[in-house]
């Protein structure tokens, strides 16, 4: 099993940045996909950002291209989002996510917060 923790979550005006790191547990994650989803209350949740495990291929939605910025650190078990220009209808909660190679389910973690005011 694995164990996924956010953090970094909170408060931000538009155009302002965060960076949401997450601690994987329980295994090593170097051979995982790795990605954050988001869920508002007016949206389903959505893949915004993934790296594969060798961190040599991303994926980014269009609605966050340019924006953010998804790295990884193996030797710390560890995944990053970088959010920058952040805009309102970023709001929303952010996960991170660990995806077995070879598996289509994820782990998800717990969820932070992220509140960005105009």
């Amino acid at each position: 099993q694995v164990q996924l923790a956010e953090f970094g979550g909170g408060s931000v005006q538009a155009g302002g940045s965060l960076r949401l790191p997450c601690a994987a547990s329980g295994r090593t994650v170097s051979y995982y996909a790795m990605g954050w989803f988001r869920q508002s209350p007016e949206k389903a949740r959505e893949c915004v950002a993934s790296i594969r495990w060798s961190g040599g291929s991303t994926y980014y939605a269009d609605s966050v291209k340019g924006r953010f910025t998804v790295s990884r650190e193996n030797a710390k078990n560890k995944v990053y989002l970088q959010m920058n220009s952040l805009k309102p209808e970023d709001t929303a909660v952010y996960f991170c996510a660990a995806q077995p190679v070879g598996s289509s389910n994820y782990y998800f973690g717990q969820g932070a917060q992220v509140t960005v005011s105009t």
